[in-house]
């Protein structure tokens, strides 16, 4: 038995083959390059395709794609909302696979979030646990939540953006595009951060003086933070209070076994692990906070594109939390 998983980027479409033990058979990647709408939806029919030749050539029949993408996947219509594409507002992403399978192959879509903790809890860290939640912090903030087995979805399958969390008072008008908590605490957003300091102090002389302030990303935060520069440690420190206020919340509304950090800052930002536990204590429901542990994904980037292949292989299995 195999399926093919496939993860919906910001900027590529990653896909593979896996066999139902989680061994990853064949994999492959192509670029959106700006696409829209249903050049999209064309895009990854064709990709599933050349991944149903692939098969073919290995002799291994395929029976279900799993399909993740970065936004709102609705359950009952097999829709998606994706902000990164124009034009996907409401999108039929399941039924544009189907066109391209065999009627017997099952397809089943949902969101990055989701997947990634079922990454972890099928081959990585969140393996034998019954709650646990994922923290991807990338460009955007996101959670994958499993509570009692079960992912939680919410009323409208959109349970899990807690990068509009409201974690600093008063309100800004720079929130209202990506929430509070993203706005400091992801990767465009410390870049964010640390544009401000810079702009509002004219006495900084430091490495990030040296690069025009709208190119700065978060890699040279984290770049300026490890030559002991002010405005990057200044910037980490605050992303590292909103981490620790974001890990008690959750530890106080769900009481996890464990919180899984992932997402591309956290191949930078792992050295705060200790320090964001640390805030966290301060905030967070003080039985639940000395439970939980905190740990790193151990599948990285991959932790998307597995989970898309064990929701696959799932929904051939068991229907009772995946559509």
């Amino acid at each position: 038995m195999a399926v093919i998983g496939l993860d919906l980027g910001g900027t590529k479409l990653s896909g593979g083959l896996f066999s139902e033990n989680g061994e990853l058979l064949f994999k492959d990647s192509c670029k959106l390059e700006k696409r829209t709408g249903d050049d999209v939806g064309l895009l990854i029919q064709n990709f599933v395709k050349h991944l149903m030749n692939e098969a073919t050539r290995l002799q291994i029949p395929i029976y279900a794609v799993g399909i993740c993408v970065p936004g709102i996947s609705y359950h009952e219509t097999g829709c998606v909302w994706a902000p990164n594409i124009e034009g996907w507002e409401n999108y039929p992403l399941c039924e544009k696979i189907r066109e391209v399978v065999n009627s017997d192959v099952k397809v089943v879509v949902d969101s990055d979030r989701a997947c990634a903790i079922l990454g972890e809890s099928w081959l990585g860290a969140a393996k034998g646990c019954a709650n646990v939640i994922f923290l991807a912090v990338g460009t955007g903030i996101g959670a994958g939540i499993i509570i009692n087995n079960q992912i939680v979805r919410g009323a409208h399958d959109i349970a899990g953006a807690i990068g509009w969390w409201a974690l600093d008072t008063p309100f800004q008008q720079k929130f209202a595009s990506c929430g509070c908590f993203e706005y400091h605490a992801s990767g465009e957003g410390i870049a964010k951060v640390a544009r401000e300091i810079i702009a509002n102090d004219k006495t900084y002389t430091g490495i990030l003086r040296t690069k025009p302030a709208d190119e700065i990303t978060a890699h040279d935060v984290f770049s300026a933070y490890s030559a002991g520069d002010d405005v990057a440690i200044r910037t980490l420190r605050t992303a590292v209070t909103f981490w620790g206020m974001a890990v008690a919340n959750l530890v106080s509304i769900f009481d996890p076994e464990k919180i899984i950090f992932g997402g591309g800052v956290f191949d930078s930002a792992s050295q705060f692990i200790d320090d964001i536990y640390e805030e966290a204590k301060k905030h967070a429901q003080p039985i639940s906070i000395r439970k939980v542990k905190l740990e790193l994904s151990q599948l990285g980037s991959e932790a998307i594109l597995v989970g898309a292949g064990y929701m696959a292989l799932k929904t051939l299995k068991d229907t009772s939390c995946l559509a």
